[in-house]
């Protein structure tokens, strides 16, 4: 699955624009994904991710990288093997985008 483009607020997933935070998963889409603290996300936020168990999880931080993430997440993600990237999301959606493996997930925020 591809983002065919990405600017503050929105992205195109599909050919289906998304206005709210999304999580993509190689059969699914959730959105809007909402975190407990908003801009601070946490291993509560993660939890079908950490349950999908995917080989690489790229965490787009939004359009300035406003979303920080809790080291907790950092730690539970090397305590599983997951492979992980932190970055804006304009990065984020870049290296989404070119990475080939079949068990990859992407989590975005669309703003800040």
């Amino acid at each position: 699955m591809k983002i065919k483009n990405y600017s503050f607020g929105r992205m195109n997933i599909l050919e289906e624009l998304f206005t709210s935070d999304v999580i993509i998963f190689p059969e699914r889409i959730l959105s809007p994904w909402w975190r407990e603290e908003g801009h601070y996300l946490q291993l509560r936020d993660i939890a079908a991710i950490l349950e999908y168990k995917p080989e690489i999880l790229i965490i787009g931080t939004g359009y300035y990288g406003k979303m920080r993430v809790d080291p907790k997440v950092e730690d539970a993600l090397k305590g599983l093997g997951i492979d992980f990237h932190i970055l804006t999301s304009r990065e984020a959606v870049e290296l989404f985008n070119s990475t080939e493996t079949e068990k990859k997930v992407g989590a975005f925020h669309l703003t800040c």
